[in-house]
């Protein structure tokens, strides 16, 4: 009968092994990854409220640079990366970027205010949508789910999953495309197109909640 401990050097090797294999990407950390042709969302179809009531739509943000999160508190993974989205936008926020968090909660604005006086959450606008309408508008899968939208209002890459919004890596992405112009986006190499993956392959380890989870 085998030791335990030739058992656990072999489960050790296997998992080196299987580390050795996993995508660069993944060792390199999170990178958003271009579609390989212009990704035009329905921004006028995504409509919301913000803290006033008033409704507004995505095509209010068009000619900065948007990192949608689409949230809810009753999501523990929304949740975890909440604090990290304020800083984000703390730190970037302006005339050429802006977070927008869109909570689904059916509790609409006064839910999320509560959230984010509870949780110190200072620098993050309000926006909801307790239809939940924009789950279909955009097929959106899980939550939380973040898109990033260029100044033309053409999607760039998109992520299931928490993530640390203010890391060194991500906030220099972030200002590549804020430095892009606002005219037309450029078409995209045919080598480019080839190797650009549409979706980001670490969907599979992410922690998604169904979308239509109870308040």
């Amino acid at each position: 009968m085998q030791s335990l401990a030739l058992l656990m050097r072999r489960a050790s090797a296997a998992i080196v092994f299987c580390l050795a294999c996993a995508p660069a990407s993944w060792a390199a950390g999170f990178t958003f990854t271009p579609y390989p042709t212009a990704h035009k969302l329905p921004l006028s179809q995504v409509t919301f409220e913000n803290a006033q009531g008033k409704r507004m739509t995505l095509a209010d943000f068009k000619g900065k640079v948007v990192l949608l999160n689409i949230w809810a508190t009753w999501c523990p993974p929304c949740v975890h990366e909440m604090p990290t989205l304020d800083k984000l936008q703390k730190r970037l926020g302006g005339k050429n970027f802006a977070v927008v968090p869109l909570s689904v909660d059916k509790g609409g604005i006064y839910t999320v205010k509560s959230f984010y006086d509870d949780n110190f959450i200072g620098h993050l606008p309000i926006y909801v949508d307790p239809t939940t309408q924009v789950l279909e508008t955009l097929s959106i899968l899980g939550t939380p789910t973040t898109i990033l939208i260029s100044k033309q209002g053409e999607e760039i890459a998109r992520t299931m999953g928490p993530e640390d919004w203010d890391q060194p890596a991500i906030i220099a992405q972030v200002k590549h495309y804020m430095a892009a112009p606002a005219g037309p986006a450029a078409k995209p190499s045919q080598q480019a197109a080839r190797t650009v993956q549409i979706l980001d392959t670490r969907v599979a380890r992410t922690a998604t909640v169904p979308p239509h989870a109870p308040d």
